[in-house]
């Protein structure tokens, strides 16, 4: 049933959860952010205390971030081809799979550093799937009416699981190791599975192309051709995954040698980034159907960019918790509104290909990841995210200024 859209103003943020489909589409996507809340603490943790090194949980982190670049068209077409609550399903008990692999070896006895980076990049496979029919799903069934609702409700499940996760990961990690952590891990993304199939095929959503993959594959280069708004869109917000999402790479290192709060303490820090970054969709949705959503997506890229710049100064844990919940909650905004621009400028039966183009616009994260690695071994944690925090501030008051066209979007 169709949502009213008179729904009042104090409950304006949930209208989407008026519908059945979503309702439970949202518990699924919280039962896989359980998941990859945990998962995201274990791997940073464990490959710095096997290495000692920055730059290689870095490396980690673009091993799970390079999947989303070289498989950004693919997971597009396949997303326009494939029912998409199916190719959920199987993306999610692909990451069950890998889960269950990362856990027997760590259970087994202490892995090689680099077996540990083949699995994250594999698991790394599976969520680049999961991450672009994720998106047109939601857009499926909520329609562009509520899209900037929906898809910031959506995120939001995935922040509040993350928060849960990364709680629940610390501890677990330090009562019975990462190995039956990652235990829990595949139980997640096998609950997110189960969830995705009381859905069934009731929905009333966009139906796949009939055409193949291949052919869908040669669509997709031709439809980016002519799509010039898109192409913007996917250059910002590849700056901002490059120079903002990054910081999140720097966590284990600020809660090792500059905060001194050990595993349990990444656990909460990486709450706390959940917890921001849920603020911030909360304000997201409220807004409902907002129409300048161009204009609110540069400020909010250049608030990114300033808050970044306010960890240079954040020795302390009160004020550093202060700035990584600020910086997480612009963050996640900007995100969501490159996602709903996105989806908003092409036809419905291309949005599939829209959320592949944001795919691979996020999959060069592994140069931000290893790139803040290596600053933060030249200049520190701090001086990493000086540098980046004050070019993301910079590029997006030029792009503000320069690109009037994209900042007319609504």
């Amino acid at each position: 049933m169709t949502p009213s859209t008179n729904a009042g103003h104090a409950w304006a943020w949930a209208v989407s959860l008026r519908f059945r489909d979503f309702r439970l589409f949202w518990a699924s996507t919280l039962c896989y952010s359980l998941g990859t809340g945990m998962e995201y603490v274990a791997v940073g943790w464990l490959v710095f205390d096997i290495t000692d090194s920055a730059f290689m949980v870095g490396v980690a982190a673009g091993a799970r971030m390079a999947p989303l670049f070289f498989l950004g068209v693919l997971s597009g077409a396949i997303a326009d081809w494939l029912e998409r609550r199916t190719f959920l399903i199987i993306s999610a008990l692909a990451s069950t799979a890998v889960s269950v692999i990362m856990a027997m070896l760590l259970i087994a006895g202490d892995p090689n550093v680099w077996i540990v980076i083949a699995l994250v990049a594999a698991g790394g496979c599976s969520f680049a799937f999961t991450m672009t029919a994720r998106q047109a799903y939601t857009y499926d069934i909520v329609g562009p009416e509520h899209a900037l609702n929906g898809l910031s409700l959506n995120q939001m499940s995935m922040q509040a699981g993350g928060i849960v996760g990364a709680v629940i990961s610390g501890a677990l990690i330090e009562a019975v190791g990462a190995g039956w952590q990652y235990m829990a891990i595949a139980g997640s993304y096998l609950g997110s599975a189960g969830v995705l199939l009381i859905i069934g095929r009731s929905t009333n959503t966009v139906q796949p192309q009939p055409e193949p993959v291949l052919q869908n594959l040669t669509g997709y280069f031709h439809f980016l051709a002519q799509n010039r708004v898109l192409i913007v869109l996917m250059a910002l917000a590849s700056i901002t995954e490059v120079l903002g999402f990054s910081h999140m790479t720097l966590l284990p290192v600020f809660a090792k040698e500059v905060l001194d709060v050990g595993p349990v303490g990444l656990g909460y820090l990486t709450a706390v980034r959940q917890a921001g970054g849920l603020l911030g969709l909360l304000l997201l949705a409220n807004l409902r159907d907002f129409r300048r959503k161009g204009l609110l997506m540069f400020l909010i890229a250049g608030a990114f960019g300033v808050g970044l710049m306010g960890f240079s100064i954040s020795t302390a844990l009160v004020l550093f918790i202060v700035v990584l919940a600020a910086v997480n909650a612009c963050a996640m905004s900007v995100d969501t509104l490159y996602k709903t621009l996105m989806q908003s400028n092409v036809p419905d039966e291309q949005r599939g290909r829209a959320m592949g183009s944001w795919v691979l616009s996020i999959g060069v994260a592994p140069m931000g990841h290893v790139g803040v690695g290596g600053l933060a071994s030249a200049l520190g944690a701090q001086g990493a995210l000086l540098v980046n925090g004050a070019a993301l501030a910079g590029i997006s008051l030029a792009a503000a200024v320069g690109l009037p066209k994209i900042r007319r979007l609504e």
